[in-house]
């Protein structure tokens, strides 16, 4: 890999000249002409009644295909610029441009789902069965059921139109909110202004004094917004719930389920399981307590390194550290990861006027991915770089299929991305220097454990129980405080001496209305992987090829289905979630056997 990286991504290459891109404008152009056409040909389409029909519908979905991945382009290329500069207002209207034509696509979408519903079952049979349809019949099959979920086409197309001034504009709210965070600190005698993306690093910083004090501004600069997220949270649940009202859904979980492609079953099991092993966590947590010479850890201690200081860990080395221990699993995939650092697909620098968080988003078009962090040299830093190189390979592997086959879920998107973390963590672990390093990087892998055990959990149960609150009205800031800390509460086991009531307003997650219920999916994404780890550790080299093959499938089946045919297992049932979980208990078991007897580390 040739040194050094650099640490901002190409754009460039994409469309030139950023949020003022002519080429970017003229695609824009060109999408709202290409679904226009699209447009009034479906609406002029007769029913479909013979053969010569049917082919004319296919031919009219490979069009619709290609629509899709050339607005997901647009879409993925301001996000990116969004991302980079919180404070670009020309891709700030861009992004409203976007949300226009997502609309479009929904009542493009809407008018497909139309056709597939009005279909009988003989002409449907033909249809799935053409040759360019077959790759697609998975998806195209779920749609139709799907949309006969819902309520009319026309009534659909009213929604998607009116939710680009209404419920897409209060989800970009944050968006808003988050750029007008500023944090001061002092740093070896400076003042500096951090913006919320640079504060949040902070929050898990070597020493106790600076992460104490840096959550006390963090829980204020919050507080200070919190009136603002409240009326946008209220909002996004409000429209939700009324949405759901109409088409006769009685359950919010239906849709995120759906979309996720799983079943009630796999998550109260995946669930039910988790909670019958928290013990083991409280363990940890009450071991990592003594180790920091506290009676019970804070919530900004739950993510604190213990022993020494860390050394940093430079861009470079930590992106041959990822390539390395990716090579030992499979070489395709370092070779990947080599050409995103090499070819700027990757935004990491430091700086100001950022978004907080990491993606990894696709150009389906290009066949490229960027991914966007903000690295500060910690290992979490080094785990989050790996995880969305996780992702992207996982598009990489899926870019020669039909555009409608690449559509996989977020949780099996989170296994991907876990996966690859796991890989990284677990070698590091086996090739520690000494038994202080060893000791740290296990203790890092716990971490995680827990984010996914109890602090995904925290944000699931807030979410189900703001729901069944707000169809009662609209909540205050203080009921959704409350609401957090009995969340956090019960998904920690009480064990933690003070948690983060604006938790709610902080995190992005809660305000993305393109996916609800951004949380379990993040902690099936993370048993599932481990569950893979623990069988490529198992097959060895052979399982790299057949890790491939499950990914190719994620677009295409429901994950109770994937893991039946790729691992023999049934998602409905404890025995997979508890074979998984024990693999992270064992972490544990491990951290307590090295720490027993250990003087407190201060």
């Amino acid at each position: 890999m040739k040194l050094p990286l650099q640490q901002t991504w190409d754009l460039e290459v994409i469309f030139s000249g950023g949020s003022e891109s002519e080429e970017l404008q003229q695609a824009m152009v060109q999408l709202e002409k290409d679904m226009q056409a699209l447009h009034e040909t479906l609406k002029q389409f007769p029913v479909i009644e013979t053969t010569e029909d049917v082919h004319k519908l296919a031919a009219n979905t490979l069009d619709m295909q290609d629509i899709s991945a050339r607005a997901h382009e647009v879409g993925s290329f301001i996000g990116c610029l969004t991302s980079q500069n919180v404070k670009d207002k020309k891709a700030i209207q861009l992004m409203g441009r976007v949300q226009s034509l997502r609309a479009q696509l929904v009542t493009l979408n809407t008018l497909f789902d139309e056709k597939w519903s009005a279909l009988n079952d003989e002409l449907w049979q033909q249809y799935i069965s053409l040759p360019d349809m077959k790759g697609i019949q998975f998806p195209l099959n779920e749609r139709r059921d799907w949309a006969r979920e819902k309520l009319s086409p026309e009534q659909e197309a009213l929604i998607g139109d009116l939710s680009i001034d209404g419920y897409h504009a209060w989800g970009e709210l944050y968006n808003r909110i988050v750029s007008q965070i500023r944090i001061q600190v002092e740093d070896n005698g400076a003042q500096l202004q951090l913006s919320a993306g640079q504060a949040h690093n902070r929050l898990s910083h070597p020493v106790r004094e600076v992460r104490e004090e840096t959550f006390k501004l963090w829980e204020e600069a919050w507080s200070e917004q919190a009136d603002f997220c409240a009326e946008s949270l209220n909002r996004i649940g409000g429209f939700r719930l009324k949405l759901y009202e109409h088409r006769g859904w009685d359950n919010v979980l239906k849709e995120p389920l759906a979309i996720n492609r799983m079943s009630t079953d796999t998550l109260n099991a995946m669930w039910d399981t988790i909670v019958k092993n928290k013990p083991a966590f409280v363990k940890y947590l009450e071991r990592k307590a003594e180790l920091l010479g506290v009676e019970r850890l804070s919530w900004c201690d739950v993510d604190a390194p213990i022993g020494s200081t860390q050394s940093k860990i430079g861009y470079d080395e930590g992106a041959q550290m990822i390539v390395e221990q990716f090579n030992k699993f499979s070489e395709k995939m370092a070779q990947f990861s080599v050409h995103a650092f090499e070819n700027g697909w990757i935004e990491v620098e430091d700086r100001a006027g950022k978004r907080p968080g990491g993606f990894c988003t696709g150009l389906p078009v290009s066949k490229q991915t960027r991914i966007f962090m903000t690295y500060a040299g910690t290992p979490s830093n080094v785990s989050t770089l790996a995880h969305e190189l996780g992702h992207g390979y996982h598009q990489f592997v899926m870019d020669d299929l039909p555009e409608m086959a690449q559509n996989y879920a977020m949780n099996v998107a989170e296994t991907a991305s876990t996966f690859a973390e796991m890989i990284v963590a677990d070698s590091a672990v086996k090739q520690a220097k000494d038994e202080e390093e060893k000791l740290s990087l296990i203790e890092d892998k716990i971490q995680r454990s827990v984010a996914f055990f109890m602090n995904i959990h925290a944000r699931f149960l807030f979410e189900t129980r703001f729901y069944e609150e707000r169809r009662k009205g609209l909540l205050s800031v203080e009921q959704l405080n409350a609401l957090m800390e009995e969340a956090q509460k019960e998904a920690y086991c009480d064990s933690l001496s003070s948690y983060h009531p604006h938790f709610w307003a902080s995190k992005l997650h809660f305000y993305l209305t393109g996916v609800p219920f951004y949380n379990f999916p993040y902690t099936f994404g993370y048993l599932f992987s481990t569950g893979l780890y623990a069988r490529a550790q198992e097959e060895g080299a052979t399982f790299a090829a057949k890790y491939d093959d499950l990914l190719r499938d994620t677009g295409s089946m429901t994950v109770e289905d994937l893991a039946q045919k790729h691992l023999g297992v049934d998602l409905t049932q404890a025995d997979f979630w508890q074979s998984a979980i024990d693999v992270t208990v064992q972490d544990i078991e491990q951290f307590l056997a090295m720490t027993d007897n250990k003087d407190a580390v201060k």
